[in-house]
Protein backbone atom coordinates (compact mmCIF):
# COMPACT_ATOMS: atom_id res chain seq x y z
CA UNK A 1 0.00 0.00 0.00
CA UNK A 2 1.51 3.02 -1.46
CA UNK A 3 1.39 6.21 1.69
CA UNK A 4 2.36 9.00 -1.02
CA UNK A 5 -0.22 11.15 -1.89
CA UNK A 6 -2.90 10.89 0.19
CA UNK A 7 -2.24 7.31 0.54
CA UNK A 8 -3.14 6.31 -3.01
CA UNK A 9 -5.70 3.70 -1.24
CA UNK A 10 -8.32 4.19 -3.29
CA UNK A 11 -8.88 0.38 -3.19
CA UNK A 12 -9.72 0.24 0.29
CA UNK A 13 -13.09 -1.54 1.38
CA UNK A 14 -15.40 0.18 3.71
CA UNK A 15 -13.70 0.59 6.95
CA UNK A 16 -14.09 -2.15 10.02
CA UNK A 17 -12.36 -2.83 13.14
CA UNK A 18 -10.89 -6.05 11.74
CA UNK A 19 -9.59 -4.12 8.77
CA UNK A 20 -8.49 -1.02 10.39
CA UNK A 21 -5.87 -3.89 12.42
CA UNK A 22 -5.07 -5.63 9.77
CA UNK A 23 -1.11 -5.59 9.71
CA UNK A 24 0.53 -2.83 7.22
CA UNK A 25 4.21 -1.92 8.19
CA UNK A 26 5.27 1.83 8.33
CA UNK A 27 9.23 0.94 8.54
CA UNK A 28 10.16 4.20 10.50
CA UNK A 29 7.66 3.74 12.84
CA UNK A 30 8.58 -0.01 12.87
CA UNK A 31 12.34 0.56 13.52
CA UNK A 32 11.68 3.05 16.17
CA UNK A 33 9.49 1.13 18.38
CA UNK A 34 11.72 -2.02 18.22
CA UNK A 35 14.60 0.11 19.18
CA UNK A 36 12.65 1.77 21.96
CA UNK A 37 11.55 -1.63 23.10
CA UNK A 38 15.37 -2.87 22.85
CA UNK A 39 17.04 -0.22 24.80
CA UNK A 40 14.73 0.02 27.62
CA UNK A 41 15.04 -3.90 27.95
CA UNK A 42 19.12 -3.39 27.78
CA UNK A 43 18.30 -0.96 30.50
CA UNK A 44 16.13 -3.13 33.03
CA UNK A 45 18.40 -6.05 32.06
CA UNK A 46 21.40 -4.27 32.74
CA UNK A 47 19.87 -2.92 36.75
CA UNK A 48 18.69 -6.31 36.81
CA UNK A 49 22.19 -7.82 36.84
CA UNK A 50 24.15 -6.17 38.96
CA UNK A 51 21.03 -6.60 41.61
CA UNK A 52 19.12 -3.73 41.41
CA UNK A 53 15.06 -2.99 40.88
CA UNK A 54 12.98 -1.79 38.59
CA UNK A 55 9.64 -1.38 38.88
CA UNK A 56 7.23 -3.61 36.79
CA UNK A 57 4.89 -0.94 36.52
CA UNK A 58 7.06 1.06 34.88
CA UNK A 59 8.09 -1.51 32.23
CA UNK A 60 4.73 -2.25 32.05
CA UNK A 61 3.51 1.18 31.07
CA UNK A 62 6.63 2.00 28.90
CA UNK A 63 5.83 -1.09 26.74
CA UNK A 64 2.15 -0.09 26.57
CA UNK A 65 3.36 3.04 25.09
CA UNK A 66 5.65 1.80 21.93
CA UNK A 67 2.89 -0.84 21.38
CA UNK A 68 -0.06 2.03 20.85
CA UNK A 69 2.59 3.71 18.47
CA UNK A 70 2.76 0.97 16.46
CA UNK A 71 -0.77 -0.39 16.40
CA UNK A 72 -1.43 3.49 15.13
CA UNK A 73 1.22 3.82 12.43
CA UNK A 74 1.99 -0.09 11.90
CA UNK A 75 -2.11 -1.27 11.19
CA UNK A 76 -4.15 -0.19 8.18
CA UNK A 77 -5.15 2.18 10.38
CA UNK A 78 -2.43 4.47 8.88
CA UNK A 79 -3.94 3.27 5.41
CA UNK A 80 -7.19 4.26 6.30
CA UNK A 81 -5.92 7.63 8.16
CA UNK A 82 -4.84 8.52 4.87
CA UNK A 83 -8.32 8.99 3.54
CA UNK A 84 -10.53 9.00 6.74
CA UNK A 85 -10.86 12.21 8.83
CA UNK A 86 -12.05 9.84 11.23
CA UNK A 87 -9.55 7.40 11.83
CA UNK A 88 -6.74 9.65 11.56
CA UNK A 89 -8.30 11.92 14.43
CA UNK A 90 -7.64 8.94 16.31
CA UNK A 91 -3.90 8.30 15.49
CA UNK A 92 -3.79 11.61 16.07
CA UNK A 93 -5.23 12.27 19.73
CA UNK A 94 -3.48 8.06 20.54
CA UNK A 95 -0.21 9.57 19.53
CA UNK A 96 -0.18 12.78 21.09
CA UNK A 97 -2.34 12.07 24.31
CA UNK A 98 -1.96 8.15 25.37
CA UNK A 99 1.16 7.31 24.06
CA UNK A 100 3.32 10.16 25.20
CA UNK A 101 1.61 9.30 28.88
CA UNK A 102 2.19 5.89 29.32
CA UNK A 103 5.83 6.62 28.06
CA UNK A 104 6.62 8.76 30.74
CA UNK A 105 5.16 6.69 33.34
CA UNK A 106 7.79 4.30 31.98
CA UNK A 107 10.29 6.50 33.48
CA UNK A 108 13.05 6.02 30.34
CA UNK A 109 15.27 9.30 31.35
CA UNK A 110 15.20 7.47 35.02
CA UNK A 111 16.33 4.34 33.39
CA UNK A 112 19.05 5.59 31.19
CA UNK A 113 20.37 7.50 33.95
CA UNK A 114 20.76 4.30 35.85
CA UNK A 115 21.85 1.73 33.53
CA UNK A 116 24.38 4.19 31.69
CA UNK A 117 28.01 3.88 33.46
CA UNK A 118 29.57 6.93 33.64
CA UNK A 119 32.71 8.05 31.53
CA UNK A 120 35.79 8.27 32.85
CA UNK A 121 37.36 11.76 34.68
CA UNK A 122 37.47 14.65 32.11
CA UNK A 123 35.08 12.60 29.15
CA UNK A 124 31.49 12.91 27.71
CA UNK A 125 29.73 9.57 27.33
CA UNK A 126 26.22 9.11 26.90
CA UNK A 127 25.38 9.54 30.48
CA UNK A 128 26.80 12.58 30.43
CA UNK A 129 25.28 13.86 27.00
CA UNK A 130 21.77 13.22 28.66
CA UNK A 131 22.63 15.01 31.75
CA UNK A 132 23.78 18.05 29.89
CA UNK A 133 20.72 17.96 28.07
CA UNK A 134 18.34 17.70 31.34
CA UNK A 135 20.08 20.88 32.76
CA UNK A 136 20.14 22.90 29.49
CA UNK A 137 18.57 26.46 28.50
CA UNK A 138 16.95 24.58 25.33
CA UNK A 139 14.86 22.02 26.99
CA UNK A 140 13.94 24.58 30.05
CA UNK A 141 12.01 26.55 27.54
CA UNK A 142 10.58 23.78 25.58
CA UNK A 143 9.38 22.33 28.53
CA UNK A 144 7.91 25.71 30.00
CA UNK A 145 3.99 25.92 30.59
CA UNK A 146 4.64 29.30 28.46
CA UNK A 147 5.76 27.28 25.54
CA UNK A 148 3.84 24.12 25.83
CA UNK A 149 0.25 25.24 26.36
CA UNK A 150 0.36 27.39 23.14
CA UNK A 151 2.78 24.94 21.09
CA UNK A 152 -0.02 21.70 21.99
CA UNK A 153 -3.28 24.37 20.89
CA UNK A 154 -1.35 25.87 17.49
CA UNK A 155 -0.66 21.79 17.11
CA UNK A 156 -4.75 21.58 16.33
CA UNK A 157 -5.98 24.78 15.07
CA UNK A 158 -2.50 26.02 13.26
CA UNK A 159 -2.15 23.00 11.40
CA UNK A 160 -5.67 21.51 10.70
CA UNK A 161 -7.34 24.89 9.94
CA UNK A 162 -4.17 26.25 7.16
CA UNK A 163 -2.87 24.70 4.27
CA UNK A 164 -0.12 23.21 6.58
CA UNK A 165 -2.06 20.27 6.88
CA UNK A 166 -2.72 19.03 2.93
CA UNK A 167 1.00 19.92 1.98
CA UNK A 168 2.08 17.60 4.62
CA UNK A 169 -0.26 14.99 3.79
CA UNK A 170 1.11 15.46 0.45
CA UNK A 171 4.44 12.89 0.82
CA UNK A 172 5.31 9.96 3.10
CA UNK A 173 8.16 12.37 4.95
CA UNK A 174 5.55 14.94 5.45
CA UNK A 175 3.24 12.06 7.09
CA UNK A 176 5.64 10.85 9.06
CA UNK A 177 7.12 14.02 10.39
CA UNK A 178 3.61 15.12 11.39
CA UNK A 179 2.95 12.25 13.52
CA UNK A 180 6.44 12.15 15.04
CA UNK A 181 5.59 15.94 16.02
CA UNK A 182 2.19 14.71 17.58
CA UNK A 183 4.34 12.18 19.87
CA UNK A 184 6.76 15.44 20.72
CA UNK A 185 4.39 17.61 21.40
CA UNK A 186 2.58 15.21 23.98
CA UNK A 187 6.29 14.44 25.85
CA UNK A 188 7.01 17.76 26.52
CA UNK A 189 3.55 18.93 27.36
CA UNK A 190 2.40 16.00 29.67
CA UNK A 191 6.62 15.96 31.26
CA UNK A 192 6.63 18.40 33.27
CA UNK A 193 2.85 17.61 34.77
CA UNK A 194 2.80 14.28 35.40
CA UNK A 195 6.42 12.75 34.33
CA UNK A 196 8.04 10.37 36.99
CA UNK A 197 11.85 11.40 35.45
CA UNK A 198 13.70 14.87 36.37
CA UNK A 199 13.04 17.37 34.37
CA UNK A 200 13.77 21.20 34.38
CA UNK A 201 10.50 21.89 35.25
CA UNK A 202 8.75 19.99 38.54
CA UNK A 203 6.04 22.49 39.73
CA UNK A 204 3.81 21.91 42.64
CA UNK A 205 0.67 19.20 42.29
CA UNK A 206 -1.82 21.62 42.15
CA UNK A 207 0.33 24.00 39.56
CA UNK A 208 0.60 20.76 37.30
CA UNK A 209 -3.37 20.66 37.39
CA UNK A 210 -3.98 24.11 36.70
CA UNK A 211 -1.30 23.11 33.46
CA UNK A 212 -3.62 20.32 32.75
CA UNK A 213 -6.37 21.80 32.77
CA UNK A 214 -5.40 24.90 30.80
CA UNK A 215 -4.54 22.65 27.71
CA UNK A 216 -7.81 20.33 27.20
CA UNK A 217 -10.31 22.77 26.79
CA UNK A 218 -8.86 23.98 23.22
CA UNK A 219 -9.34 20.33 22.62
CA UNK A 220 -12.61 20.28 22.94
CA UNK A 221 -13.73 23.55 21.27
CA UNK A 222 -11.55 22.07 18.58
CA UNK A 223 -14.18 18.98 18.47
CA UNK A 224 -16.75 21.27 18.30
CA UNK A 225 -16.05 23.20 15.57
CA UNK A 226 -15.68 20.14 13.21
CA UNK A 227 -18.81 18.57 14.21
CA UNK A 228 -20.95 21.71 13.77
CA UNK A 229 -19.50 22.85 10.32
CA UNK A 230 -21.65 22.29 8.06
CA UNK A 231 -19.61 21.60 5.18
CA UNK A 232 -15.61 19.65 4.77
CA UNK A 233 -13.27 21.82 6.28
CA UNK A 234 -9.71 19.89 5.77
CA UNK A 235 -9.13 19.75 1.62
CA UNK A 236 -7.37 16.39 2.32
CA UNK A 237 -10.15 14.60 3.13
CA UNK A 238 -12.91 16.23 1.21
CA UNK A 239 -13.58 13.44 -1.50
CA UNK A 240 -12.99 10.05 0.19
CA UNK A 241 -13.07 6.86 -2.17
CA UNK A 242 -15.74 5.77 -3.53
CA UNK A 243 -15.21 2.22 -2.48
CA UNK A 244 -15.17 3.48 1.51
CA UNK A 245 -19.05 4.43 0.92
CA UNK A 246 -18.91 6.96 3.44
CA UNK A 247 -19.96 10.93 3.23
CA UNK A 248 -16.82 13.26 3.99
CA UNK A 249 -19.35 15.93 6.38
CA UNK A 250 -20.34 12.93 8.28
CA UNK A 251 -16.53 11.58 8.71
CA UNK A 252 -15.76 14.95 10.19
CA UNK A 253 -18.40 15.00 12.62
CA UNK A 254 -17.41 12.14 14.25
CA UNK A 255 -13.87 13.06 13.67
CA UNK A 256 -14.91 16.05 15.81
CA UNK A 257 -16.69 14.11 18.68
CA UNK A 258 -13.11 11.99 18.34
CA UNK A 259 -11.09 15.08 19.46
CA UNK A 260 -13.77 16.03 21.84
CA UNK A 261 -13.86 12.72 23.52
CA UNK A 262 -9.66 12.36 23.69
CA UNK A 263 -9.92 15.98 25.57
CA UNK A 264 -12.06 14.08 28.53
CA UNK A 265 -10.44 10.42 29.13
CA UNK A 266 -6.39 11.71 29.21
CA UNK A 267 -7.40 14.51 31.32
CA UNK A 268 -9.16 11.94 34.04
CA UNK A 269 -6.23 9.33 33.54
CA UNK A 270 -3.64 12.06 34.26
CA UNK A 271 -5.41 13.99 37.12
CA UNK A 272 -5.78 9.86 38.86
CA UNK A 273 -1.71 9.58 38.40
CA UNK A 274 -1.33 13.32 39.52
CA UNK A 275 -3.15 12.48 43.00
CA UNK A 276 -1.62 8.86 43.50
CA UNK A 277 2.14 10.36 43.17
CA UNK A 278 0.48 13.16 45.31
CA UNK A 279 -0.55 11.11 47.59
CA UNK A 280 2.65 8.62 47.65
CA UNK A 281 4.82 12.20 47.71
CA UNK A 282 2.62 12.80 51.10
CA UNK A 283 3.69 9.47 52.33
CA UNK A 284 7.27 9.62 51.66
CA UNK A 285 7.43 13.13 53.61
CA UNK A 286 5.76 11.50 56.68
CA UNK A 287 7.90 8.57 56.54
CA UNK A 288 11.26 10.76 56.23
CA UNK A 289 9.72 12.97 59.55
CA UNK A 290 9.05 9.90 61.34
CA UNK A 291 12.63 8.36 60.76
CA UNK A 292 13.92 11.88 62.08
CA UNK A 293 12.24 11.53 65.00
CA UNK A 294 13.45 8.48 65.87
CA UNK A 295 16.95 9.77 65.53
CA UNK A 296 16.77 12.80 67.15
CA UNK A 297 14.05 11.89 69.29
CA UNK A 298 11.38 13.82 68.43
CA UNK A 299 13.26 17.58 69.23
CA UNK A 300 10.68 19.45 67.04
CA UNK A 301 7.92 17.67 69.74
CA UNK A 302 9.73 18.06 72.86
CA UNK A 303 10.82 22.04 71.81
CA UNK A 304 7.00 22.23 71.09
CA UNK A 305 5.75 21.01 74.40
CA UNK A 306 8.58 22.99 76.57
CA UNK A 307 6.54 26.23 74.76
CA UNK A 308 3.23 25.19 75.84
CA UNK A 309 4.95 24.86 79.42
CA UNK A 310 6.59 28.31 79.15
CA UNK A 311 3.16 29.96 78.14
CA UNK A 312 1.06 28.12 81.05
CA UNK A 313 3.50 29.52 83.25
CA UNK A 314 3.66 32.74 82.66
CA UNK A 315 -0.19 32.53 82.98
CA UNK A 316 -0.24 31.35 85.99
Amino acid sequence: MDHSGHGMTMDLPPFTLGRGLAWSTDPFFLIACLLGLALYGWGVVRLTRRGDKWPIGRSVSFVAGVLSIALMMCTKLNDYGMVMFSVHMVQHMVISMVSPILLLLGAPITLALRALPPAGRGRKGPREVLLMLLHSRYLRIITHPAFTIPLFIASLYGLYFTPLFDALMGSRAGHIGMMVHFLAVGVVFFWPIMGVDPGPHRPGYLMRMLELFAGMPFHAFFGIALMMASSPMVETFKNPPASLGIDALSDQNAAGGIAWAFSEVPSVLVLLALLFQWYASDQRQARRSDRAADRDGDKELAAYNAYLTSLNTRGG
